[in-house]
């Protein structure tokens, strides 16, 4: 598989500090988006924490099945889930702390995201945009259950409000998803900073074209502040240039260890 991937975080146009983080290691096909919370620069501590461990924690994929590495995911979040949850306890301005966490791997014509929290992965396919996590968010458990739509859901005053995040508790269990790769895939990690400034069709407009990732990603982090820049933006784009085999057309997302519906 080859790729070619832009990551950028901007601090936006009303905070004065950045508590978000990301992290590429192309060579080893992993990339990972944390937005952090808590306040006193305990936020940026968080997510720091957070891409640092998932990152080395997941280590090498090679020779790895499908379920390995789900389980090998799991496992890196929850240790980054520690290692932060334990500076709560022990750090009197840290208490409080947490991030979410995005974490995207490739390998062999595989892909592989977990997920903790509402920062969001896409897949921008065939001039289509799908959003491949569900935010463990107040308002997201409200559209599920039925009390809001998606619409009413993005301009409620509770969207903010995460159900679930890495550092808050003493474990956390990640969602996670997996599919297959196809040449001209592009994969979209941002934290809330910018989905909450764009709604997916204008992400999918920005996404269309022959263009580099490093400018597609400018131009995202542009266009959110341009809306506002409520909150910090981070957003890191991967292009997949060409893949070695594929099997299927990989459009369907799913939960490894899920029971088939």
């Amino acid at each position: 598989m080859h790729i070619t991937c832009a990551g950028r975080t901007d601090v936006g146009i009303i905070r004065s500090g950045n508590e978000d983080n990301f992290l590429m290691v192309a060579d080893r096909g992993i990339f990972v988006v944390a937005d952090g919370m808590g306040g006193h620069a305990a936020g940026e501590v968080a997510s720091e924490m957070a891409v640092r461990f998932v990152a080395r924690e997941l280590g090498s994929l090679k020779s790895l099945s499908d379920d390995q590495v789900a389980d090998r995911m799991r496992t890196s979040i929850r240790a980054a889930n520690g290692a932060i949850f334990q500076r709560t306890l022990t750090e009197h301005d840290k208490r409080g702390m947490g991030t979410t966490v995005t974490a995207l791997v490739l390998y062999d014509t595989r892909f592989l995201i977990g997920q903790v929290g509402d920062s969001r992965a896409y897949l921008y396919r065939d001039q289509k945009l799908m959003q491949l996590t569900k935010d463990h968010s107040y308002v997201q458990e409200q559209v599920d259950a039925g009390y809001l739509t998606p619409e009413q859901a993005r301009s409620h005053p509770y969207s903010n409000v995460i159900t679930r995040c890495v550092g808050a508790n003493s474990d956390v269990m990640p969602d996670v998803y997996l599919g297959t790769v196809k040449p001209r895939d592009l994969f979209l990690l941002a934290s809330d900073g910018l989905t909450g400034m764009l709604e997916d069709p204008q992400l999918a407009e920005l996404l269309a074209g022959d263009r580099m990732p490093q400018e597609q990603v400018d131009d995202l982090i542009t266009e959110a502040n341009r809306h506002g820049g409520l909150d910090n933006i981070t957003a890191i784009i991967v292009r997949i240039d060409s893949v070695d085999a594929v099997v299927g057309d990989g459009t369907q997302v799913t939960q490894p260890g899920a029971r088939p519906r």
